[in-house]
């Protein structure tokens, strides 16, 4: 994975969170149509991210180590 793919997946893992909370009072406040769904599939898409990000890093983390140790 590029630096530019990891860095615009942990931004959008950073930003989505904020974008549920927000959707979820707009939701209940609205009583829009579907809001719980919404809401649900944004926080999946958020918990997804989060966990490549997660991934990538470690990856790269152990990449360098090894490029390091020899």
């Amino acid at each position: 994975m590029t630096n530019k793919t990891y860095d615009t997946i942990k931004n959008l893992a950073l930003l989505v969170t904020p974008i549920v909370v927000f959707a979820s009072s707009l939701v209940s406040i609205w009583d829009i149509p579907y809001g719980a769904e919404i809401t649900s599939t944004l926080a999946a898409v958020d918990a997804l991210a989060g966990a490549v990000v997660v991934v990538a890093s470690k990856m790269y983390k152990e990449e360098n180590e090894s490029e390091q140790s020899n």
